[in-house]
């Protein structure tokens, strides 16, 4: 037997050095903006969820200032014990009038989000079907849960469907879930086709609008405003750390889903309310949202533009994108660090994605409504290079 209970973390450490998935922080000095410097280095910015550009803006740091010397720097208990402020329910009603639903309810991430609505909603007697491609706090809520999970293969509602069909019947609860923009992919979920299925089989159908919040839509409600779906019985949940420039997640839904939660999710009961400073920052970028619709104008712009200079770039394996998002595959994870670092040298600070994260390795681009044509300029001449 060995003495030091701990050695496999070397052994484990050496393993992921050896397949190129280490991982590491890489420290942005000053504030967040389509440029930023990084190890003392100035480069084009095409590695934020920052989606609007807010998370720099000076009117949500004045939001969180005055937060900050009225309310104190944390909420210092959980919302039902000492952590409730006027300003958690201002956020909570300015998110469901976005979402135009009853009610919502605000936690202390997305991911935390996640976690409390699906172990709340179902457990041992109820099935969870779910995107293949979900993102990591779905996945993990699903397996707390204790529910029988299933995925089903990426947007393949046919499958989804036999699987309903065939699964179903055997569950007192049924739960889908599914991301409604793929982060590490950029496409969008078919909901209104999983809506009529959930309609179909008597299933709750849970979607996390984390990267479509503050993009999609006429007003920026996300992905269920974008395939007119608003007012149908849904779970929203999302964020407000990516377009909303703040920190911090929330579920929208009926005035029963949230008042449920409140008494049975536990990352919400447990957790320490959201601090003053996000709280305020998030309902300030929610009022600029809805108040200066070109700020979403010019992110769109900005999308269209990449893509047609992008058309200049054939060999470029790109992933199809209906979002800020646009990823292009490559044969390794060796490959993917390398493009990053050439990418890094010019000036060009874009993410290099592998495994475990995604099947594939991929360069993930993300663009901002602050991006100026030459920024987008330069990642293309930079791009046809490699």
């Amino acid at each position: 037997m060995p003495t030091d209970p701990y050695a496999w973390l070397e052994q484990s450490l050496a393993t992921i050095h050896r397949a190129d998935w280490y991982r590491s922080v890489q420290t942005i000095h000053g504030r967040p903006g389509a440029t930023v410097v990084l190890a003392g280095q100035e480069v084009i910015n095409f590695a934020s969820n920052d989606y609007l550009g807010l998370a720099g803006d000076e009117r949500l740091m004045a939001a969180a200032t005055a937060a900050i010397a009225k309310f104190g720097t944390g909420s210092t208990g959980s919302r039902l014990l000492s952590g409730h402020r006027e300003l958690h329910r201002e956020l909570e009603e300015a998110i469901a009038s976005t979402k135009q639903t009853e009610d919502a309810l605000v936690f202390s991430s997305g991911y935390l989000a996640n976690l409390g609505a699906i172990t709340a909603l179902v457990g041992k007697r109820d099935l969870i079907l779910s995107d293949q491609y979900n993102h990591s706090s779905l996945k993990s809520g699903a397996i707390l849960s204790g529910a029988a999970v299933v995925e089903y293969p990426h947007c393949d509602t046919e499958v989804l469907k036999t699987q309903l069909s065939q699964q179903r019947q055997n569950y007192r609860r049924c739960l889908i879930l599914t991301d409604t923009v793929f982060s590490m992919d950029g496409d969008l979920c078919p909901l209104p086709a999983l809506w009529d299925l959930a309609d179909e089989f008597n299933c709750m159908l849970l979607v996390d609008e984390a990267h479509a919040t503050g993009v999609l839509g006429k007003t920026g409600a996300g992905c269920v405003e974008h395939f007119g779906c608003t007012g149908k019985q849904l779970i929203q949940v999302g964020t407000l750390s990516k377009a909303l420039g703040s920190l911090g997640g929330y579920i929208a839904g009926s005035s029963a889903l949230i008042d449920f939660l409140r008494n049975r999710a536990p990352t919400w009961i447990y957790t320490t309310g959201l601090s003053p400073a996000d709280t305020a920052a998030a309902l300030a970028a929610i009022k600029i949202m809805q108040q200066e619709p070109q700020h979403r104008a010019q992110l769109w712009g900005n999308i269209h533009y990449l893509k047609t200079l992008l058309q200049q770039l054939p060999n470029l394996k790109l992933v199809p994108s209906e979002s800020p998002i646009l990823c292009f595959q490559l044969p390794s994870a060796t490959d993917a660090l390398k493009v990053g670092k050439q990418l890094r040298d010019a000036g060009i600070f874009a993410a290099a994605i592998r495994p475990p994260t995604v099947p594939t390795s991929r360069i993930r681009i993300s663009l901002m409504a602050t991006h100026e044509a030459a920024h987008i300029e330069k990642l293309v001449a930079v791009l046809k290079d490699k």
